[in-house]
């Protein structure tokens, strides 16, 4: 379906996002960015519980929600599916970091999720888990690592990924029931996105 130029109204308890699709067809070059001091690398736990705290602790201000509406069968099932790779970075003893490496489509991987807690943010913990990120995905026989970011993400997403080596190709509008409308998330979280009742 083309959309018409214009504004389209979008419903009360909807939202609105503008997708971007970027992908990476030879691998790129890395930063050599340091892992942070206090920081660890490691592979993380496959329960559902400790994979959706550390999946809600790093995306609700972005209105990360797709995984905290998966029901819990279906979530675990992808977490021990053996081509998928789930890594985090640990501080303290708690994990602050979701690396999400998904290997199923045939010659691809897609970087499915990727980001910081709070705790993180302008440490350099990012460069240092994309420097990984592209390692672990083009270790395996791939043409293609893909991800799609979205206009809710964090502001410096996309031109981190763009500085990280990939590229552009495709853009979606999506419309989707605003996760806070149904209690995924308090209506308080990510106030930089209206709430619209």
């Amino acid at each position: 379906m083309m959309l018409d130029d214009g504004y389209h109204d979008v419903p009360a308890g909807k939202l609105a996002m503008v997708v971007t699709y970027l992908k990476m067809t030879t691998p790129a070059a890395l930063r050599g960015a340091v892992l942070p001091d206090g920081l660890s690398l490691e592979p993380l736990a496959r329960d559902v519980e400790t994979y959706l705290d550390v999946f809600r602790r790093v995306g609700q201000d972005w209105l990360w929600f797709e995984r905290l509406k998966t029901p819990a069968a279906d979530l675990a099932a992808l977490l021990h599916d053996p081509k998928v790779s789930i890594f985090t970075l640990m501080k303290n003893g708690q994990a602050e970091a979701l690396l999400e490496l998904d290997f199923r489509e045939h010659g691809v991987c897609e970087l499915a999720y990727f980001g910081l807690t709070p705790a993180l943010i302008g440490s350099g913990a990012g460069a240092y888990l994309m420097d990984r990120a592209i390692e672990a995905a083009w270790a395996a026989e791939i043409d293609e690592f893909q991800l799609h970011t979205c206009t809710l993400d964090s502001p410096q997403a996309m031109d981190f990924y763009i500085r990280s080596g990939f590229k552009p190709y495709k853009r979606k509008i999506e419309v989707s029931e605003d996760p806070r409308t149904h209690g995924v998330y308090g209506i308080g979280v990510a106030p930089k996105v209206p709430h619209l009742k």
